[in-house]
């Protein structure tokens, strides 16, 4: 399956600029948001993680039918092992 994303970029004066690539990101208000095929079609929309964060939201955005479109919203653990070690003190009770 083809991953390529066809960009049009354009700038102040309206002059659009063709360009192709695998992902991309916009930043805005300081994170970068990232923009890549999902496969079957779809779009993933998603946010890069900093240190601290617990979760992230991801947006798949699927074709339904002409004009229609589906925008389902997905949170996804940040990293797992980030959220065992935060504030953990080990122990002998520890399980782990």
């Amino acid at each position: 399956m083809n991953t390529d994303l066809q960009l049009i970029l354009e700038n102040d004066d309206g002059e659009q600029t063709p360009a192709a690539c695998t992902r991309f990101a916009v930043i805005w208000q300081g994170k970068e948001i990232w923009v890549q095929t999902a496969g079957n079609g779809q779009l993933l929309i998603g946010v890069d993680v900093e240190e601290g964060d617990t979760e992230y939201a991801n947006l798949l955005l699927r074709p339904l039918a002409t004009n229609l479109v589906s925008l389902q919203l997905e949170m996804e653990p940040a990293d797992p092992a980030d959220l065992l070690e935060d504030d953990h003190v080990h122990t002998d009770e520890c399980s782990h």
